[in-house]
């Protein structure tokens, strides 16, 4: 769907978080005297009734498929900023997906360009909102665009250039089964051309399933997750000097709550890898730091998602001490065959406490749940910084002893 096709449509914004905002801002640039509706949760168990009011509605991410269907006619056309942008945007857009690793890989890639001189935007998910762009927007400007199964679920085209990381189970109170999330991340590939270009992890299994799909040139690559080798490849795709690529990467600092590296406090080591919300990213955080590993701080929200392939990682890991959130921990813990010393605790505080007293100097404190953190913490980040404050905290005093 084109602007253009907006100007006689009655128009409602469902959802009004960080996308519904700035789609607001959009529409009020282009059609400054039109009546914009506007549909969040916030406005009670009502808002989807109004619906059946607009010919247009403008699906915010958040918002399931299945929550919108019962209340759609058949005139009725459902799009969003993704497809908005997909639709409008002059330049190139590379598109970064996958179950874990985007956003640095997003940002990596960013990183590259703007080192090579391409004039280039990072948006989507981890930079900015998509639909301010597009008023500057010139056919030279390359946006990379990191991209949620939310967003790819319901579009009708792939990025110029993809970039498909990994799939593994998420999301799935979302998408309600695996096989919908995973064919809402083939949307990334299966619409592509010969003229378009697909780089893609030979090595996650679903991945090279889905590079089947594609019409476009396809670059292999292997790596798990934190591979520089896709940014590296794109990097090669337009013209860039290996020497600047390389430079780019020694520059790159790595995001926060993707295994940072919180310090050293009385002789132990704190990671905080809280946006590990599947197994898949834990077992790969285990595998990056090795055997100083001692304390993992895992569990949280239940999405329904299997651990048995993280149990058998920790059962060879160099674990010694498991601390537990509900309620994921308590299905960590049953999945595990080893006999292993675990607490379950209900507080970060409690956990960090329990961590400072219990891990080994010279030895590694990792947070790294591979579950949601909804049931406890406000998200991942307030779960990453509430470890950090109180890593902090623990670490400035004298003495850390249990608490009554």
């Amino acid at each position: 769907m084109r602007i253009q096709d907006l100007e006689k449509k009655k128009i409602l914004i469902l959802g009004f978080g960080r996308e519904g905002k700035d789609t607001l801002l959009f529409l009020r640039k282009h059609f400054p005297k039109k009546k914009i509706g506007i549909a969040d949760q916030k406005q009670g168990n009502g808002y989807l009734k109004k619906i059946k009011n607009y010919d247009v509605i403008i699906k915010s991410p958040g918002v399931p498929n299945s929550v919108v269907l019962p209340f759609l006619t058949k005139k009725q056309k459902v799009t969003s900023q993704t497809e908005l942008f997909f639709e409008e945007c002059p330049g190139t857009i590379i598109g970064v997906t996958g179950t874990k690793g985007k956003s640095t890989t997003a940002s990596l890639i960013y990183a590259v360009l703007k080192k090579g001189g391409v004039r280039s935007h990072l948006i989507g998910n981890i930079g900015e909102p998509v639909l301010s762009h597009l008023a500057k927007a010139k056919p030279e400007d390359v946006f990379v665009y990191e991209l949620s199964s939310f967003q790819l679920e319901n579009l009708k085209q792939s990025p110029h250039i993809s970039v498909l990381l990994n799939v593994y189970p998420e999301h799935l109170d979302h998408h309600q089964s695996f096989a919908k999330y995973v064919w809402a991340k083939a949307n990334i590939a299966k619409h592509q051309t010969a003229e378009d270009f697909l780089v893609y992890n030979t090595e996650n299994k679903i991945a090279a399933n889905i590079a089947k799909l594609s019409k476009a040139q396809k670059i292999p690559f292997k790596g798990g997750f934190g591979s520089k080798e896709p940014a590296i490849l794109v990097g090669k795709l337009f013209g860039i000097s290996s020497t600047k690529i390389q430079n780019a990467i020694k520059a790159f600092k790595p995001l926060e709550h993707r295994l940072e590296r919180v310090g050293e406090w009385k002789g132990i080591t704190f990671y905080n890898d809280s946006l590990a919300t599947i197994p898949q990213a834990t077992i790969g955080a285990l595998d990056t730091l090795g055997p100083k590993v001692h304390t993992l701080i895992a569990g949280g929200y239940d999405r329904g998602i299997s651990y048995d392939v993280l149990a058998k990682r920790i059962s060879k890991s160099s674990v010694q001490l498991l601390i537990l959130f509900p309620t994921t921990g308590e299905k960590i813990l049953k999945a595990i065959k080893k006999p292993v010393e675990y607490l379950t605790l209900k507080s970060m505080r409690e956990a960090v406490e329990q961590a400072f007293l219990r891990t080994p100097k010279g030895k590694v404190c990792l947070l790294s749940p591979a579950s949601s953190s909804f049931n406890m913490f406000k998200d991942y980040k307030d779960r990453g910084e509430q470890f950090k404050k109180w890593v902090t905290y623990y670490g400035k005093r004298k003495q850390v002893s249990f608490q009554a």
